[in-house]
């Protein structure tokens, strides 16, 4: 079950064994959308974009703190929050696809492997249904990414609603249009095992040199920080190209912009202007965007575990009256 990007596993249905896995990557949850919008942004830009532009307010932003000015300026509050309304439905709908077809995997392994239903499963058996899982998720609703992207980094003047970008992709590149950055994406499925797989590793390291059995909620979150970090550092460069495939220059960049065709063209392309510093732009911004996140869900974790129990024992409360009056 997910609530807000959080998984919440009930092992053998009991409310009193919850535990809480991993958030998902590809959530995005208001608070801290500006910093993924501001982070998209930057992503996209280039010498080359900021020397074609004829709109003389149309400059590259030096650092994550100068576009989030910059932006408050040109556009006001709600430039911060373009494409919110996209990225939502995405929250929704990707959540739903995944826990749906988590569910469906753990069946078909369970059924395969003789393992019982409600038996715990391994490390890595659950690392490999979550990450077939959510390349499954990302397949079914990477159109929601597209049109957040588009919405994101499209200005002003040219910035449509939900439904008139995705006619607009569709008229543009046809149907295929909106599956855009579609083999990137699934690259990207990768991240969580990788940012569980140092969170282990640098826990033990922390718990060795503490002396301890167990992380306080602090170094928990210290940890997780890092864990987090060195995934994205490891990922990045993907991330950055998915959304440049999905990017749409400004009509007054029309044909004067290179129009890339895979991941590698991407990298490729930014290597040989930008150099590797270029793979990195807006990293700043994804990690503080990630290490919010993780505090939020830090913060909030022990609220939405009472929540759920609670609306676990309600469930079994009424299955149980219905079960008298049958």
């Amino acid at each position: 079950m997910s609530i807000f990007g959080l998984r919440l596993k009930m092992n053998n249905a009991n409310p009193d064994n919850l535990e809480i896995a991993p958030p998902d990557e590809i959530s995005h949850e208001p608070i801290p959308f500006p910093v993924h919008s501001i982070k998209t942004r930057l992503q996209v830009q280039s010498k080359a974009t900021e020397s074609i532009s004829s709109d003389p307010t149309e400059k590259n932003y030096t650092s994550t703190s100068d576009a989030f000015l910059q932006i408050l300026r040109t556009e006001g509050l709600l430039g911060l929050y373009a494409g919110l309304p996209a990225a939502l439905v995405g929250v929704a709908s990707t959540n739903f696809a995944y826990f749906y077809w988590y569910s469906q995997l753990r069946t078909f392994y369970n059924s395969r492997s003789g393992h019982p239903p409600a038996g715990t499963l391994s490390t890595a058996a659950e690392l490999l249904l979550g990450a077939g899982a959510g390349a499954l998720a990302t397949i079914f609703t990477i159109p929601v990414s597209v049109i957040t992207t588009r919405q994101q980094t499209a200005i002003r003047a040219e910035r449509d609603s939900l439904a008139g970008t995705a006619r607009a992709i569709v008229a543009e590149d046809g149907i295929p249009g909106l599956w855009r950055g579609l083999k990137p994406s699934l690259v990207l499925c990768i991240n969580p095992a990788i940012t569980y797989g140092s969170f282990e590793k640098i826990k033990e390291f922390v718990l060795l040199q503490v002396g301890e059995k167990n992380l306080t909620a602090l170094m928990a979150f210290y940890v997780g920080a890092m864990s987090k970090t060195l995934a994205t550092v490891v990922t990045y460069p993907y991330i950055m190209a998915k959304v440049r495939l999905q990017w749409k220059p400004p009509k007054d960049m029309e044909g004067k912009v290179e129009k890339y065709t895979s991941a590698i063209d991407v990298l490729g392309g930014v290597l040989r202007t930008e150099g590797i510093v270029g793979w990195y732009k807006g990293m700043g911004a994804q990690i503080t965007k990630a290490v919010l996140s993780q505090a939020l869900l830090f913060m909030m974790k022990d609220i939405f575990t009472r929540y759920t129990i609670l609306l676990y024992a309600l469930a079994r409360k009424l299955a149980a009256t219905r079960a008298i009056k049958a």
